[in-house]
């Protein structure tokens, strides 16, 4: 396994000195934005795909930075019920995709989408709950109208053109939110989808992450992992219940929020989660997202770095001279 970082928590430098960074704290692989919810702060494929000079720099920074790249990312929402809204995120999908195939890398990290509840909506429909019954037909309408038939023709697109790993975030708001909905698209569409596994929004739902390591395991469905966690606040949530509309920033109010990695939970809790990852056959990086509103970006990505750093099992596994 290798440590890495999702790049938008540099953002503010420029890709050399996010790179330069990066590599002095012990990084090995980076996971770069370029479009959606991400941005393309240090990657634009638009430019990148078309301007060869700017891409042969782009190359040379992360070869002089001894850093690899374990996926591109373009999170958003191409199926949203504003046409507008979704052509922009889909035309972002389409460039990610060829960022990947022009840099020989097979991994895209990405949300599902949720479209509205029909075809006169303007704002995403989230269904959480199965009545009354207007609701299962919401998502009758979602999956089998929009969703499935928009990602068995993207990954069409994808396949097309080098890029046979579509890594789905698992994220509360979108169709795919917890190992139940990944698995069921990745049967309707192919093993070309499967899990960029993000244990912080699973987490607040309540689900283990061991246990939904093991389960996706199965299938060989975790293509990639995001290293983030989340604090579930004691006093509030057992209040309020999980579900919480507050904003981010009022932490002290909130039933949870996101951590650095080892502020949600001790060593030994990652520990297990890299445990599991092991026993499944997961053998790519392990990309801090850092989202911590009670630290700087660089004091919480530091200490995301040096947690995993003890965690991690970088090398492979060795002969049981014991057995």
């Amino acid at each position: 396994m290798k440590l890495g970082v999702f790049n938008p928590v540099l953002q503010d430098r420029s890709f050399e000195d996010a790179c330069s960074f990066l590599a002095s704290k012990g990084v090995q692989i980076i996971e770069i934005g370029c479009g959606g919810y991400p941005g393309k702060h240090h990657c634009d494929p638009a430019i990148l795909l078309k301007d060869e000079e700017k891409f042969t720099e782009f190359k040379s920074i992360l070869e002089r930075s001894c850093l690899e790249i374990s996926g591109f990312s373009c999170h958003g929402n191409p199926i949203h019920p504003n046409k507008e809204i979704a052509k922009k995120f889909d035309d972002d999908l389409t460039n990610a995709i060829l960022m990947c195939e022009k840099m020989g890398v097979r991994i895209l990290n990405c949300f599902s989408g949720c479209p509205g509840d029909s075809e006169t909506s303007q704002k995403p429909n989230w269904v959480t709950c199965p009545w009354p019954e207007d609701f299962i037909e919401i998502l009758d309408y979602q999956w089998n109208k929009v969703l499935i038939p928009y990602w068995k023709e993207k990954v069409k697109f994808a396949k097309a053109h080098g890029v046979d790993k579509i890594a789905i975030e698992m994220h509360p708001g979108f169709c795919v939110y917890n190992p139940k909905s990944l698995l069921r698209l990745r049967e309707a569409v192919g093993p070309e989808i499967g899990a960029n596994f993000d244990p912080s929004h699973l987490i607040w739902q309540g689900v283990s992450p061991v246990a939904a390591i093991r389960e996706l395991g199965k299938h060989n469905a975790i293509f990639h992992f995001h290293a983030k966690d989340t604090k579930i606040d004691e006093i509030n949530c057992p209040i309020n219940g999980v579900l919480d509309v507050g904003h981010y920033g009022k932490e002290i109010e909130r039933s949870w929020i996101f951590r650095s990695v080892g502020y949600g939970h001790d060593i030994g809790y990652w520990k297990d989660i890299v445990s599991a990852l092991r026993m499944v056959g997961y053998d790519h990086a392990l990309s801090i997202e850092h989202e911590d509103s009670l630290m700087t970006t660089e004091e919480g990505l530091i200490k995301a770095i040096n947690c995993l750093k003890d965690a991690i099992i970088f090398e492979t596994k060795g002969d049981m001279f014991w057995a």
